[in-house]
């Protein structure tokens, strides 16, 4: 047996003794390395450290970092105004917990501590589950309160909440300074990926990896249209502005996703000069850079004149068609703007359940911390506050990451303890390791958690604390998965697969109406069912795969859902042809 052959041996044995859910938690995600994140969180670490002990006030400096570590933490490539607000939520939240809970350790005994931190708990529950932006902030204000109540800030009682609040806004700084030189580039990229997906997906046509081009192509469509949502009106698309430049590109890439996809129903290869058409058509739609700079075009896809310009095939099939169509005249007839489709609140019992839920998970860890370690307790209800976040993922696969990323965290520490005693050289520890949270939020919740900790370490030795507490830190963590988890799963065990169930009949409810009157609709109101269709689709697909992540006790249930979405899978392509090739109804 040769050596590859072996290797896949030993890898098909291994998938057969881990379980499905197992090896979906520890799933790393596919991605380019983050260098510009990696610095962000690097320098937010490092530099109020280093500012902290140049000016004599260590303590101030480690508040100062833990801000800017949260913020780079929370940070993403959504527009730099989406992530503005994130960031200041996540400030503002986690400032006002910070003074909450010092100001229950200054004036207050162990019962107003426990107290506070279940107040906040039942709080950060009750908003956590309002939106992305919502859970960001409630999750923020439970650590701020948890922070609170176990590290006494000197100074007045304004001080420490001012120097986390800082914090973020030095990481805002820096996650904002691009905007001066690249205002608009996250959307920009995102659209580009639209056009290299479909062409992706061209080169694939006929092939057993259509299904899967087609399924990355929606979501490329999914992303541009979320980040553009933020400019998304009238006002901005019929401007002559960048934006108002990508919202028309953006058009163009809604029709050329149809015709791509119509081309893919069709299941014969296409030739190279098919192939090719989306480049040149991003070539041509998608505005430059910076206004008045034009952007750097591929050799040979130069721009066309303006004129009408003839495709580089013969237009003999219905998806060619439509092809050239686009290629003549992108985004001719649509005016639809890139708003994601509506979604309902969340219920005032859904509320309720998971604000009970997280604020009596943080009571009981509050109890076993202050058993353990007294005031100095306030890492089992913070790793509460981030595990018990079902909107961020599965709850055992955080749970399992979280556990993994400390005890190799503690283990790193060891080795650091060993090696590095001055607080200079522990500046550039933190730069390192905050590099390396800030590229694993990207790739694995266990390697973010790994730089966390040995970021911790070091604000512990800032703060003059004891060193020897450090490796108690993993019992914790292993006693706070083991309070979320045993709430999670007494009172909801089956709750993603609940979300999965929801999911998929909410996708067949969408490619059905787009069944019935997509024929008969004019083009934005088909592009607009068609959008909502596939995504609901690939919302569906994402469901699906988190809820196989976690354990659960009906295996056979997730087979006969997964054939449910491919088979409205197969109806969305097979009417977005359909209609391509002129049928009406």
């Amino acid at each position: 047996m040769s050596e590859p052959t072996a290797l896949r041996a030993r890898a098909g044995t291994l998938r057969g003794v881990v379980p499905g859910w197992l090896g979906r938690s520890l799933r790393a995600a596919r991605a380019p390395f983050p260098r510009a994140a990696a610095v962000r969180g690097a320098l937010a670490v490092s530099v109020p450290l280093m500012v902290g002990l140049l000016t004599g006030h260590p303590v101030a400096g480690v508040v100062v970092g833990l801000g800017g570590l949260w913020a780079v933490g929370q940070d993403s490539a959504a527009p730099y105004k989406a992530r503005a607000l994130r960031i200041a939520a996540l400030g503002g939240s986690a400032a006002a917990g910070l003074l909450a809970g010092a100001t229950a350790l200054r004036y207050g005994d162990a019962v107003v501590i426990a107290a506070l931190l279940a107040v906040a708990g039942l709080v950060s529950g009750w908003v956590s589950v309002g939106g992305p932006l919502a859970s960001v902030a409630g999750m923020h204000l439970l650590l701020g309160a948890t922070v609170g109540t176990g590290i006494p800030v000197p100074g007045p009682w304004w001080a420490g909440p001012l120097e986390l609040l800082g914090g973020a806004l030095f990481a805002l700084t820096l996650t904002c300074l691009p905007w001066l030189w690249r205002r608009h580039s996250p959307e920009r990229e995102a659209v580009i990926a639209v056009f290299d997906a479909a062409e992706r997906a061209l080169s694939r046509a006929g092939t057993p990896g259509a299904t899967e081009a087609r399924a990355r192509m929606t979501l490329a469509l999914n992303t541009a249209q979320d980040l553009l949502a933020v400019h998304s009106s009238r006002k901005h698309a019929e401007r002559e502005t960048p934006i108002g430049g990508l919202i028309t590109a953006f058009r163009a890439a809604v029709q050329l996703v149809e015709a791509a996809t119509a081309l893919m129903v069709e299941g014969r290869p296409l030739p190279p000069a098919v192939v090719r058409v989306p480049s040149l058509l991003a070539a041509r739609v998608v505005p430059p850079v910076r206004a008045g700079r034009p952007a750097p075009e591929p050799a040979g896809h130069a721009p066309e004149p303006d004129r009408e310009p003839e495709p580089p095939f013969t237009a003999d099939t219905p998806g060619l068609r439509a092809l050239a169509e686009v290629y003549r005249a992108p985004g001719r007839s649509l005016t639809l703007l890139p708003d994601p489709p509506a979604y309902a609140g969340p219920r005032l019992a859904d509320r309720l359940r998971f604000a009970l839920l997280l604020g009596g998970c943080t009571l009981a860890a509050a109890v076993v911390a202050y058993l353990l370690h007294g005031p100095r307790g306030y890492w089992l209800p913070m790793t509460v506050a981030f595990l018990y976040k079902p909107d961020l993922g599965p709850v055992f696969g955080r749970a399992l990451n979280r556990c993994l990323g400390t005890v190799a965290g503690v283990g790193m520490v060891a080795v650091v303890a060993w090696l590095v005693t001055d607080q200079w050289a522990l500046i550039l520890v933190a730069a390192v390791f905050g590099a390396v949270m800030a590229a694993g939020v990207r790739y694995h919740y266990a390697l973010s958690t790994f730089g966390l900790t040995v970021i911790v370490f070091v604000f512990i030795d800032f703060l003059g604390d004891d060193r020897q507490l450090l490796p108690s830190r993993v019992l914790e963590t292993v006693i706070a998965a083991a309070l979320v988890l045993t709430a999670h799963f007494l009172t909801r065990p089956d709750s993603w697969r609940v979300r999965a169930e929801l999911r998929v009949a909410a996708a067949d409810r969408a490619w059905r109406r787009y069944d019935r009157r997509a024929p008969a609709a004019s083009p934005d109101e088909r592009h607009q069912l068609r959008r909502t269709a596939y995504r609901r689709l690939a919302e569906a697909r994402q469901a699906l795969d988190t809820a196989g992540a976690e354990p659960h006790r009906d295996p056979d249930r997730f087979p006969v859902l997964e054939r449910r979405v491919a088979r409205a899978e197969q109806g969305c392509d097979a009417i977005t042809a359909y209609v391509v090739a002129g049928g009406r109804r």
